[in-house]
């Protein structure tokens, strides 16, 4: 396991991005327009924007390609209704929409809005005001002081709930899924932002929890959600289907104690998953075009033997 990727520290801000340190004009145009676009969507009489800001890896020197734009839209909540915690329920479903139908790329990073109560504590230490064109915190580059091994056991232990949420899905145990895949999320986004508030932006949990994106373990932790909810909502009518899924259930609940080739089965199944997001890891990320005579990516799929000569008769 490589965490190289998000301990990196470079020598300047991302160059595209800014300028002698400021933000580039053209980007902070687009960038202020989109969060105005965004905000003035809700039709909310008497409530203004009090401030755009930059935030997050993009706005400081541990950026990579997998970073995104941080855009916060800065608002009073208490404007818009005594209860502050039903406000940002009602803009964190807002903002989560808007970033699923959108894939507006700015300089080759995409844009994650949102919506930030004026009164609430941003944990960063790299803050830009768009709207007034001025760091609010200006980053220094400095290399972190990393518990390495830390860091691996905690990414271990979170793939490792995540892959036995796909298990349940796997086992067609939908409900269960979908609960585990919300409350795992949240014990997640939780934990993350436990170490913000305790050691910024590179402490153990937020490296971790920036691996797990990196990877795809988070979208993955998602879209099982999503998949487990449409399951359970969906009515086929099929009722040898759905009684041959009950049947294997069932089946499974009367095992008692352990069984050696039932739980090898099931590693074997785990083994296999993993395959697919491993290779992916290892072959896909590199930057390099295609050219003759490798005109075609490499496929993440099983191979189905050893390439000629290595284990073969």
């Amino acid at each position: 396991m490589k965490i190289g990727r998000v301990l990196k520290i470079n020598d300047t801000l991302q160059p595209d991005v800014w300028t002698d340190n400021q933000l580039n004009e053209e980007v902070s145009e687009k960038l202020e327009k989109i969060a105005t676009d965004f905000f003035e969507s809700f039709g909310l009489e008497g409530v203004e924007i009090d401030d755009i800001t930059f935030t997050g890896s993009l706005a400081n020197y541990n950026w990579t390609k997998y970073s995104d734009i941080d855009l916060h839209i800065l608002v009073d909540f208490k404007k818009i209704d005594d209860n502050t915690d039903l406000v940002k329920e009602f803009f964190n479903a807002k903002s989560s929409l808007w970033n699923k139908m959108h894939e507006i790329l700015v300089k080759n990073y995409e844009i994650e809005i949102y919506v930030q109560d004026t009164n609430e504590e941003h944990y960063s230490t790299g803050v830009y005001s768009v709207k007034n064109n001025k760091w609010l915190v200006e980053p220094r580059r400095q290399e972190p002081k990393v518990n390495t091994d830390m860091v691996k056991r905690k990414i271990k232990s979170f793939v490792d709930q995540i892959e036995r949420v796909e298990d349940e899905y796997d086992d067609k145990n939908y409900e269960d899924a979908y609960e585990s895949a919300i409350s795992l999320a949240r014990k997640i986004k939780n934990f993350r932002k436990s170490g913000l508030e305790d050691k910024g932006e590179y402490s153990n949990e937020n490296l971790a929890f920036k691996y797990l994106r990196n990877k795809e373990y988070i979208k993955t932790l998602y879209d099982v959600r999503n998949m487990s909810y449409d399951k359970m909502m969906s009515l086929d009518g099929d009722y040898a289907k759905k009684f041959n899924i009950f049947m294997s259930q069932d089946k499974k609940t009367d095992t008692k104690g352990f069984d050696r080739i039932q739980e090898e089965e099931k590693f074997q199944k785990r083994v296999k998953k993993k395959h697919s997001r491993n290779k992916k890891g290892l072959i896909s990320f590199g930057g390099q075009k295609n050219s003759p005579p490798f005109t075609k990516k490499p496929s993440t799929k099983r191979g189905k033997s050893a390439p000629a000569g290595y284990g073969g008769a």
